[in-house]
């Protein structure tokens, strides 16, 4: 490595250091902050959002126009692109936060045992908690504000992407959180694009990073969750699927399935299966894929559906193992609830899945039998979202089954420690 490099290289990692030394620093005094204080933070940070409109569109426009010039998908100027409604969108997603009971201190269970002593479990913060993401410049709110409500300092790297628009919504954090009393490198966005800065992260920072949250694209969640040296929150994909069962309203499944898969085809709830029970191809299949074709959906279909449905292109093995993030779905017909359980047993990332039936024992089997983190019954798959769950945002959907799954909002940044009250007792 030329000496430049290794020059380099040492000082990525002296600031990474830094950075994490002083957000633990932060965490101590955030971990016993109240209610009112962190409150009087998030709503500072909403209102100087609001402000600074004009500036943080002039810098999203920077990310925007680098983003067209460099030829990327428009699936992902969706997911970057910023305009006066989704300002105030990130503004209210704060508000509403600040609106959220303060998890920390809340005794989760108690009870006493035989002997008199009582026992409580307590919610507490987790710490400090590393967040990489790509694309997204709403994130920089979202995990600055869920973090800071559930007591825990946050490291921030956003994607070259999106970097000017993260770096003026991160400064109207910092301004709320100063007009607070609460310490500046509670929220901190680290300052470099070089991927050096992500390892540093990865490996923990010497000891300072608890938790780490990965929020982009599958080549991203995959280097996190073979590198990272401490605990990971997120899933590698959304492979998501809508089954349609013969007992389902077909006004109602055209609506769920074209909401669910055209909404926004670049986030993660956006559906990219659409099954469909063989004893309703007479009556749903045709009118479900029309929907979808006039709705500007590419439809790849298995033969049955190409058989049925004109416009259709035939499906490969591959699609079925293919989350597209843009207005293309695979379709399938199946053996009913059985073959619907099958299907996504094989093929689902175990992120989100929807069934559209009146048949209570099909929903009970779905629900029963499919072991997806999020699922619904009559209702569109966009709703895998933490907002939309009432969690005022979230910081990320986990797939993984240890301590957070689904949407990751207050409580799931939260660990918990047990007091026990004696009144001297010894153990024999």
């Amino acid at each position: 490595m030329p000496e430049q490099a290794v020059k380099q290289s040492h000082d990525i990692e002296a600031l990474m250091m830094t950075i994490g030394a002083q957000a633990k620093t932060a965490s101590r005094p955030l971990s016993i902050a109240n209610a009112d204080q962190k409150n009087r933070a998030l709503l500072a940070m909403a209102s100087a959002i609001e402000a600074s409109t004009s500036k943080i569109l002039d810098s999203n426009a920077r990310d925007v126009a680098a983003a067209e010039t460099a030829g990327v998908a428009a699936s992902f100027i969706d997911r970057l692109k910023l305009d006066n409604a989704r300002i105030s969108g990130i503004a209210e997603g704060i508000r509403s936060i600040a609106a959220l009971a303060d998890p920390v201190g809340e005794v989760i269970a108690a009870w006493d045992r035989p002997n008199g002593l009582k026992i409580e479990r307590v919610r507490t913060p987790l710490g400090v908690i590393g967040v990489i993401y790509e694309s997204r410049p709403n994130v920089t709110a979202d995990a600055g504000a869920l973090c800071l409500k559930a007591g825990n300092a946050v490291i921030l790297r956003g994607g070259s992407d999106s970097q000017y628009s993260s770096r003026a919504i991160h400064a109207c954090l910092v301004e709320g959180l100063k007009m607070a009393g609460l310490p500046e490198h509670a929220i901190q966005l680290v300052p470099l694009t070089d991927r050096a800065a992500v390892g540093s992260l990865l490996g923990g920072l010497g000891g300072t990073v608890d938790v780490i949250v990965p929020r982009g694209g599958k080549s991203l969640v995959a280097r996190v969750q073979s590198e990272a040296r401490v605990p990971v929150f997120a899933h590698l994909e959304g492979i998501c699927h809508i089954y349609v069962d013969k007992s389902a309203d077909i006004d109602m499944a055209r609506a769920i399935v074209l909401n669910s898969k055209m909404r926004r085809t670049g986030i993660c709830g956006s559906a990219e299966t659409l099954l469909v029970d063989a004893a309703a191809v007479s009556t749903h299949l045709h009118p479900l894929v029309k929907i979808l074709i006039d709705g500007g959906c590419e439809v790849r279909g298995s033969q049955a559906v190409l058989d049925a449905v004109d416009g259709v292109r035939a499906a490969t093995e591959e699609d079925w193992r293919t989350e597209y993030l843009d207005a293309i779905i695979s379709v399938s017909v199946v053996d009913g609830i059985d073959g619907a359980i099958g299907h996504i047993g094989k093929y689902s990332s175990n992120h989100t899945e929807a069934v559209i039936a009146e048949d209570t024992e099909v929903v009970e089997r779905f629900f029963n039998e499919i072991d997806s983190a999020i699922l619904l019954h009559n209702a569109s798959t966009q709703f895998a979202d933490g907002g939309e769950f009432g969690m005022g945002a979230e910081i990320g959907i986990a797939t993984g089954k240890m301590h957070a799954r689904g949407p990751v909002g207050v409580e799931q940044l939260t660990s918990f420690k047990y007091r026990v009250h004696g009144t001297g007792q010894t153990r024999a």
